[in-house]
């Protein structure tokens, strides 16, 4: 079952420009910055309230998040769900028809096993499920 909204998630050109406008409107510094070598992207975490705002920036031209980029520029790229299962998750959603893009989830940021479901199931938003990683 789906639970909150874990993060939204936000396609950048430069991470660094990114991380200083976010710091300027939020009030406070990232808390946390990554390296994602699996999907060639540098985070960086902001928090708003309970809320977590992810800034993704492209580590490498070819990967998903500098094509996001090239063909709709920069803005909101996912939405993320924390999920308690995201294997029951998985087939229950492809079992209701979505197009799942991860069969295995994979190791994402911040912790998290992570999935994505197509966007053309969810009205145009690219949807991420993350399940805590509690090894």
């Amino acid at each position: 079952m789906f639970g909150k909204i874990e993060h939204l998630g936000i396609a950048v050109k430069n991470l660094q420009e990114a991380n200083s406008t976010y710091e300027k409107l939020l009030g406070r510094p990232p808390y946390k910055e990554e390296l994602v070598p699996s999907e060639h992207v540098a985070t960086s975490f902001f928090m708003s309230g309970e809320n977590k705002i992810e800034l993704l920036a492209a580590t490498d031209p070819q990967s998903a998040i500098a094509k996001y980029i090239d063909k709709r520029g920069e803005g909101i790229h996912h939405v993320a769900f924390a999920v308690d299962d995201i294997r029951a998750e998985l087939a229950r959603l492809e079992k209701e028809g979505f197009t799942i893009l991860n069969k295995e989830p994979k190791r994402g940021a911040d912790q998290k096993l992570v999935a994505f479901v197509h966007p053309k199931g969810a009205h145009g938003v690219l949807v991420e499920l993350c399940q805590e990683i509690t090894e």
